[in-house]
């Protein structure tokens, strides 16, 4: 998991477009204890590939999101229309 992706759920979390039931940092505990998941660091290669990567849109946090999938030859879980039509990285949907 990038830590991109905690970064913007919790930009998300104090728009109000994403529901926390508790303080955001102990949420954050408590779901990466719940479902432990590897985490993948941001690095120089991470940085270089996400100028370079083509997507649909100018969002900085899903190109570092798109960026280090390609760099960790991962698939990127996600919902986000405009991920799931960029044929630069593999994603896949509920």
């Amino acid at each position: 998991m990038s830590p991109i992706s905690i970064w913007e759920l919790g930009i998300l979390a104090k728009k109000g477009r994403v529901a926390i039931d508790r303080p955001y940092r102990d949420w954050v505990r408590d779901a990466r204890a719940r479902f432990p998941v590897e985490e993948a660091p941001l690095t120089h290669e991470i940085a270089l590939v996400s100028g370079e990567v083509e997507l649909p849109h100018p969002d900085p946090a899903d190109r570092f999101l798109a960026a280090t999938a390609i760099v960790h030859g991962l698939t990127l879980l996600t919902v986000d229309r405009r991920l799931t039509r960029a044929k630069a990285v593999s994603t896949r949907s509920r």
